[in-house]
């Protein structure tokens, strides 16, 4: 017969499981409550914390679009000053070179002035004088030192005023290339979205970097580099004008000093031409006063001979008559005649000689008052020639270089035109 086998395990009541069940049942109602609240607390959070991050990226892209606009600004005042910086070099450096130029140039007339003060040191005896001639051709060494001098020193500005632009504009440069890289990060950074490949969660993205600087600084950093560019650059047009100012000036005096030296050249050859031929004038008469003293001397001479065949004459008869024999030897009307004669005839003889001697007096002293006369026509001749080389080398002052042909070696070529005082003398010389 089958027997039944009970598990040996714990009895509950019914009662107990009436409250269990209950029990299970408050405790999902709960559970379902605090879960319901959990999911409205959710929805609410999600709904805000969505809202808040939508305005949140919202306003910083704004800021972003704001900073790119900002920064780009700046970066096109900076352009703008860049390229005004760099016509201002261009035109300082351009005035730089025209005046580096002129001062190459007035090496020409220096070399000319002093070229002239060393021929006229040529000159001979009476004409090496102090004339205006030598006082503007020194003046006008002066002058031409005291523009070298105003010319380099501008140079010496120029370049230093070049430098402190390049210094400027270096650092623009490097202003402009920090605002070209910050527009780059930005715009890129204004292009992402939610949706963009390349973003990432990064290692303390909110870190302060070494080296920030606040907005102020920013602000003021690219401003003292701007507003220093600007006040270089009005410094250099300032300079380029006084650069300028001083290339004329200088100009005009030196053209004004070349124009007074070569007027005291003229007003001076002038001179010299009047005097040659006042000298020329007088050698022709003393030459004429010579010839026509010789001629007298020779007549002089001439009677002077006759005078003493007079007398060789009345000696001889008076001799003869001392030989008559007895009383025929009387002094008788022939023989005062002859001794009268005699006398008259040694009077006349010796006032033909006194005449004679003073006669040849005065053709030495003609002659040596004509040496004088030659020799300072020579050295009037000489004088005008060396004044007429320096006026020759003077037309390298106006006379391009390829243009110039020497005009003085002209004058020693056979001519058949009317000459003037100056080139004869100067024929002659040659």
């Amino acid at each position: 017969m089958a027997t039944l086998s009970l598990k040996p395990s714990q009895r509950f009541r019914l009662p107990d499981w009436h409250t269990n069940a209950q029990l299970l049942s408050t405790n999902a109602e709960l559970k379902r409550d605090a879960s319901h609240q959990i999911r409205q607390e959710a929805r609410v959070l999600r709904n805000d914390t969505n809202n808040q991050t939508i305005w949140d990226e919202h306003d910083n892209r704004t800021r972003l679009a704001e900073r790119v606009d900002t920064v780009n600004r700046w970066k096109e005042m900076l352009d703008k000053c860049l390229t005004d910086l760099d016509a201002e070099i261009d035109a300082l450096t351009q005035m730089k070179e025209s005046a580096e130029q002129n001062l190459q140039a007035k090496n020409l007339p220096l070399d000319v002035a002093i070229e002239c003060l060393t021929l006229r040191d040529s000159r001979r005896d009476i004409d090496v004088v102090k004339d205006p001639v030598e006082e503007e051709l020194h003046k006008e060494v002066e002058v031409i030192d005291a523009t070298k001098k105003a010319l380099q020193q501008k140079i010496s500005q120029s370049f230093e005023k070049l430098c402190l632009l390049q210094e400027v504009r270096q650092q623009l440069n490097s202003d402009h290339r920090g605002k070209v890289e910050t527009l780059d990060i930005d715009r890129g950074c204004l292009s992402l979205n939610l949706k963009s490949p390349n973003i990432s969660l990064k290692i303390n993205p909110t870190r302060v970097p070494d080296g920030s600087s606040t907005l102020q600084q920013w602000d003021e950093f690219s401003r003292f580099n701007k507003n220093r560019a600007e006040a270089e650059m009005k410094e250099a047009t300032e300079l380029r004008e006084a650069i300028a100012l001083t290339i004329a000036e200088t100009n005009n005096e030196l053209e004004a000093q070349r124009v007074a030296t070569e007027f005291a050249f003229r007003k001076r050859l002038r001179e010299m031409e009047k005097a040659y031929s006042e000298l020329k004038w007088q050698e022709k008469n003393t030459l004429e006063e010579i010839a026509e003293l010789q001629e007298d001397i020779q007549h002089l001479e001439e009677d002077l001979r006759r005078k003493l065949l007079n007398l060789k004459l009345c000696h001889t008869r008076l001799e003869s008559r001392t030989y008559r024999p007895n009383v025929e030897l009387c002094r008788d009307q022939a023989q005062y005649g002859l001794t009268d004669e005699v006398h008259q005839l040694e009077a006349t003889i010796a006032a033909l000689k006194q005449k004679l001697a003073q006669a040849q007096d005065a053709l030495d002293a003609l002659y040596k008052h004509l040496a004088r006369l030659q020799a300072d026509i020579a050295c009037k001749a000489n004088s005008m020639l060396l004044d007429t080389k320096c006026m020759d080398i003077r037309r390298k002052l106006t006379v391009p270089a390829e243009k110039f042909t020497p005009e003085v070696d002209t004058f020693t070529r056979t001519t058949n035109r009317t000459m003037s005082p100056l080139k004869s003398c100067q024929l002659e010389l040659a």
